[in-house]
Order: C-alpha cells, then sequence, then structure tokens
C-alpha cells in the first residue's frame, strides 16, 4: 500500500506555504510604514486554509455572459487572498500601516510557522523512521 505525501502530511504544507505568504506581505506593510496613501493588507490564514483544505483556490473566473463571448482562463492570485487592513487609527497621510499591529501580526506569525515547521519536521522524521524500519 503506497502512501503520498497529501495523505502523509495533510493540509500542514499549505499551512506552511499560507504562512510564508503572509509574512511576506506583512514585511511588505512594515518596509511601506512611511509611504504616503500605502492600505496595509494582510491574509485571512483560517479562509485561506478552508479553501485549500475543500480543494478550491483563491482565483478570478472568466464569466461568459453572451453565446458569441470567448471562454477565459482562470486566474490564480499570486497573493493568497490579501485583504485590505482596517485602521483602528488611520494616519493623515492615507497610510494604513499601524507599526505595533504589524509587529505584532508578523511575531505570532512567525510564531506560528515555527510551530508549523517543526510539526511537519516531526512528521518526516516518523516517515523516515517508518521507511528503514527502526
Amino acid at each position: 500500500m503506497a502512501i503520498g505525501f497529501d495523505q502523509a502530511l495533510g493540509i500542514h504544507d499549505d499551512a506552511l506555504r499560507f504562512r510564508s505568504q503572509r509574512s511576506s506581505i506583512l514585511a511588505n506593510n512594515l518596509a511601506n510604514l512611511d509611504t504616503p496613501n500605502y492600505k496595509a493588507r494582510d491574509i485571512d490564514f483560517k479562509s485561506a486554509l478552508a479553501k485549500a483544505a475543500s480543494g478550491s483556490s483563491a482565483s478570478l473566473e472568466m464569466a461568459a455572459t453572451n453565446s458569441g463571448h470567448q471562454h477565459g482562463v482562470s486566474m490564480s492570485l499570486g497573493d493568497g487572498g490579501a485583504q485590505y487592513r482596517i485602521p483602528t487609527q488611520p494616519s493623515i497621510d492615507g497610510n494604513t500601516v499601524e507599526e505595533h499591529v504589524e509587529h505584532a501580526k508578523y511575531m505570532e506569525n512567525s510564531l506560528d510557522f515555527q510551530a508549523t515547521f517543526t510539526f511537519l519536521n516531526s512528521k518526516f522524521k516518523g516517515l523516515t523512521t517508518a521507511i528503514r524500519g527502526d
């Protein structure tokens, strides 16, 4: 009986990918802290993971509203469905990045990434032990 990585790892490989994407989005927010009119973004991790678990992905589908229309190609969203964050205290220059919020979210995501990575590492060690027959 063969076992695939999808069966062995479950949803955790998707979780690691989403955590990585979220980390880069949060770092981008921090990098644009002083950019006028920059809008802070974030990924809703729970909904992104739920979409991955259900087999659907964040994509844009082309709709044909007339029989003469060409069928479009679906386009995957590279940012994992990032949404704009509503600030608690907007700045005068239109920038919605709040440094303390971004740092807290970044650190929380970093800890969650490390926990997911540790869990996957233990899964791989278990698979290696099973293959070797130790």
